[in-house]
């Protein structure tokens, strides 16, 4: 089968054949359908030698979405033809973060060597893909999976931040969002979706704050300091209740700072490598920074839903797997609109 892999340390990734995988006990087969882009694949494809740790060659892609192909021995609770989503931080399913369907914190995952599709374990930019257990399977239904497969990470990974913040998020709040690509354009329609705060988005990219309009952006203002007067303008300057960085580079990290609210959330998604002094006199008081990392398994349940009724939707642009390297160099020139989702 075809496969879409990282190989080289610092080299571009290739599409290559490889051994079309067969399920083992427990195991379920895919065929895939679907494969988002992300810019946490740039991220490892960037790093050095020495700070590479997910394997190599890597069949990248760890948004995935599929039709159930084949089952392992001993696997229940699906059936052969029926098209799923891949929950992509996968645990061990039995600690206690675990039981509570937040396998994204599992406790024992280093340890036992799991990691997630295309972040350490073949992923999900192939013809067909395995994933260990059907409990990280969730039904699409009659969604389309090409238009909804980057809800797993860039659906996801915003709206567990957000909801990590709902209780500040009240009537009469403001919430920032920096950065409306991939993952800030959708955190922006979650706002609207589930809360009733007033939306800011911040870009230093003229494009990108249309879209940002476009899908539900009350307000949006170029990512620089002269932002800040008119964001805590809108506040009464008061600051705002929460800042969503899918940055997370020093200067953004760092424009949040000065707008967050005494009380205030600063959330950091973006991998990004800036960081905060967090003290008693470095920060506005009781305010929190928070770094989450994608989301509860319940919690794409909740997502897909909200696809469902139209409340959230992902721009994407399509490429074939042939053509899945030009979709990664579009991703690095930052010209790509909203998501790239690869079709085997």
């Amino acid at each position: 089968m075809k496969a879409l892999q990282y190989r080289t340390i610092g080299a571009a990734p290739e599409v290559v054949e490889i051994e079309t995988p067969e399920p083992g006990p427990g195991q379920v087969r895919l065929k895939v359908t679907a494969a988002g882009v992300c810019h946490s694949d740039s991220f490892i494809m960037s790093l050095p030698e020495d700070q590479y740790i997910y394997g190599l060659p890597l069949t990248l892609g760890h948004e995935g979405a599929g039709v159930v192909d084949k089952l392992g021995e001993g696997v229940t609770g699906v059936e052969v033809g029926t098209a799923v989503a891949v929950y992509g931080p996968q645990g061990c399913g039995r600690c206690y973060m675990c039981a509570q369907g937040k396998e994204n914190y599992c406790e024992r995952a280093a340890e036992l060597g799991i990691a997630p599709p295309g972040l350490g374990s073949p992923g999900a930019m192939a013809e067909y893909m395995i994933v260990d257990d059907a409990r990280h399977l969730v039904p699409l239904g009659d969604l389309d999976p090409v238009q909804n497969v980057s809800l797993t990470d860039a659906g996801l990974t915003p709206y567990h931040a957000i909801k990590g913040s709902l209780d500040k998020l009240v009537p009469g709040s403001v919430a920032v969002v920096i950065g409306a690509g991939g993952l800030g354009h959708v955190g922006i329609q979650i706002l609207r979706a589930i809360t009733p705060a007033t939306v800011v988005a911040l870009d230093l990219a003229e494009d990108k704050l249309e879209l940002a309009k476009e899908v539900g952006a009350h307000h949006a203002f170029l990512s620089n300091d002269d932002a800040v007067e008119p964001v805590r303008a809108l506040t009464g300057g008061r600051g705002v209740a929460a800042v969503f960085d899918f940055v997370g580079a020093q200067p953004t990290m760092e424009l949040g700072a000065k707008m967050v609210a005494v009380a205030g959330d600063q959330v950091n998604v973006g991998v990004g490598s800036g960081t905060l002094p967090v003290g008693m006199l470095d920060r506005p008081y009781e305010s929190s920074v928070r770094a989450p990392y994608w989301g509860y398994r319940h919690e794409l349940f909740e997502v897909l839903n909200l696809a469902r009724t139209g409340a959230v939707h992902v721009e994407t642009e399509v490429f074939s797997l042939d053509d899945a390297p030009k979709a990664y160099e579009k991703l690095h020139d930052g010209t790509l609109r909203g998501r790239a989702v690869i079709v085997p």
